[in-house]
């Protein structure tokens, strides 16, 4: 009777271990679905953001914030997934504003088993196609900077099942060994199981035009992205800024362009866009221990204000952890998947 139902991914957010108990039992047993169940929105935002659900339900009171404000943080990391809410305190404004943020349907407890059915087959009916797995390009201007500015999204596009390139404009030479820094490049792209290209521009000197446009144009070829992440404009280091205008040209034909933060930003870095990294850090983490040339002796790799850093920005994500951006472009809504 509800076949889009069968076999669903069903997200539960409910604090009520009882009325999460009757409405799995429901979901598992009349309609085939396989439920994960969160007390919390926070725990139910960090594994949508790794592992997507084909539908979402959501009580309206929730511990720590409230079902709108999780749908509401939910609709800002791009996902579509269609959410049911439900509450046994409704009141029009309150069906209205979820609406508003975002929620696919409000049903009203107590409700019965069929109707709770056809409602969450209803909004099934009418959500978008699930998103396909994507092409991701990281652009650097040295060894190391992509995984410093988004090694924990990365790792999540990893863990989605994503196609990832690198691009490194240059070889580091001023930050170091040159073959040394082009062999941390290539062990860290490894572990991401990232496809890596290594250009020779020369490192301090890089400009934003010719043959870094040339290169930049190349891997877009390459890659074929469905999203870039570069560097900031707001940035003192020149290499970086010169990075990030190339990529603007190169990169003209990508539906998203996402910039992250280096060690040399300024303040005038101004992200709008939080990616929770709460499962990856450590991922990011291995990352830049891959550069170790690097890691041994930068101070702004030290893994205390690395996390200390996440965490900074994880206040703006609702989350313990996250990675910064600022959206450049966004044609089309950016979900990281394992998702997610």
């Amino acid at each position: 009777m509800y076949e889009r139902l069968n076999n669903a991914d069903v997200v539960l957010v409910e604090d009520d271990p009882f009325g999460a108990a009757a409405a799995r039992y429901i979901l598992e047993t009349r309609a085939g679905c396989s439920v994960r169940h969160f007390a919390t929105p926070h725990d139910a935002l960090e594994s949508l953001q790794i592992e997507p659900a084909d539908i979402i339900i959501s009580d309206v009171r929730l511990p720590g914030m409230d079902g709108l404000e999780f749908v509401r943080r939910l609709r800002k990391t791009g996902s579509t997934t269609p959410v049911v809410m439900s509450t046994s305190f409704a009141t029009l404004d309150t069906a209205v504003e979820a609406v508003r943020v975002g929620a696919s349907a409000f049903v009203q407890k107590p409700v019965t088993q069929d109707e709770l059915l056809a409602e969450l087959d209803r909004a099934l009916a009418a959500a978008p196609a699930p998103a396909s797995r994507r092409n991701v390009l990281a652009v650097g201007a040295h060894p190391d900077d992509v995984e410093i500015g988004v090694g924990g999204t990365l790792a999540m596009h990893a863990d989605a099942g994503d196609t990832i390139t690198i691009l490194t404009l240059s070889e580091g030479r001023v930050g170091g060994d040159p073959e040394l820094r082009k062999a941390e490049a290539r062990a860290a792209a490894e572990i991401l199981g990232a496809t890596l290209i290594l250009g020779d521009l020369e490192d301090t000197k890089i400009e934003e035009r010719g043959s870094t446009v040339d290169l930049v144009e190349q891997a877009v070829a390459q890659a074929q992205p469905d999203i870039v992440y570069t560097h900031s404009i707001n940035d003192v280091h020149q290499d970086h800024r010169s990075t990030h205008r190339a990529v603007l040209v190169s990169a003209r034909s990508v539906p998203d362009i996402m910039c992250f933060q280096s060690p040399s930003a300024t303040v005038g870095f101004r992200p709008t866009r939080f990616i929770s990294v709460e499962n990856h850090l450590q991922s990011k983490l291995e990352l830049i221990s891959a550069h170790r040339s690097q890691a041994d002796t930068r101070e702004y790799l030290d893994p205390d204000l690395i996390r200390s850093t996440a965490r900074y920005w994880g206040r703006f994500a609702g989350s313990t952890l996250a990675e910064p951006l600022e959206v450049e472009r966004e044609r089309h809504a950016v979900e990281v998947r394992n998702v997610a």
